[in-house]
């Protein structure tokens, strides 16, 4: 797995994706400090990260994820990739966490908007971990959802094109259907700016996790079974 989570990081930083990514979410976390705390005064920082989650990471998992399984498979490595010594497992949890990693280091750089606050007022610091938090959880299933989107098409268009249609549905369907409200990620979210860890949509937001990267599992090993 650690083989595999350094190629991944090493490629998204030695091409456009990472700096794209990285770029491209710290302008939301700026655009969204100015328009939620800046411009209003407040301290608070929790709208902040909701704002950044729901829109930024709606660009950025795909940009992502969507090249993690189909560009493999569009290249033709995808072969020998599966016929390595790795596990299909340590493959699919290298790229999951490498993803992660990107995440991460957008989290960090952020930190640099609540030190800026504090310099005016005095920040809940337990708030915002608990808020970072859950914003990794969200960004992990978000992941996972890319990454079981890649593994289903060589195209990396539609593997980002569906990966947008999973995050966003549920904005809409909830409307119709409160079950929808189950696969909704930023619903699952909501709490945790507050500073309150929900059991249940810890719960939720890891089950979601969990289950895309084994369904992801399950289909690498039975295209390693066909190769």
């Amino acid at each position: 797995m650690w083989a595999v989570f350094k190629k991944e990081l090493k490629t998204y930083f030695l091409s456009p994706i990472g700096y794209i990514g990285v770029g491209i979410f710290m302008i939301m976390y700026s655009i969204f400090f100015y328009l939620t705390t800046i411009a209003y005064g407040s301290l608070f920082m929790g709208e902040i990260y909701y704002a950044t989650a729901r829109y930024g990471l709606l660009i950025m998992i795909p940009l992502l994820t969507m090249r993690l399984f189909s560009e493999e498979r569009k290249t033709g490595t995808e072969q020998l990739l599966l016929t390595s010594p790795r596990s299909v497992t340590s493959i699919v949890l290298g790229k999951f966490f490498a993803a992660l990693a990107v995440i991460l280091i957008t989290l960090v750089l952020s930190i640099i908007f609540p030190i800026i606050i504090s310099f005016f007022g005095k920040i809940n610091i337990p708030t915002l971990i608990v808020t970072m938090l859950g914003f990794i959880l969200v960004a992990m299933a978000a992941i996972s959802i890319g990454m079981l989107a890649s593994s289903i098409t060589e195209n990396q268009i539609i593997a980002a094109i569906i990966t947008i249609v999973v995050l966003v549905a549920p904005w809409f369907l909830v409307d119709i259907s409160t079950i929808f409200s189950s696969i909704d990620l930023m619903d699952k979210f909501m709490k945790f700016p507050s500073g309150l860890i929900s059991v249940s949509d810890t719960i939720c937001l890891i089950s979601i996790t969990i289950m895309c990267i084994l369904i992801t599992i399950v289909l690498m090993k039975r295209k390693k079974a066909v190769k």
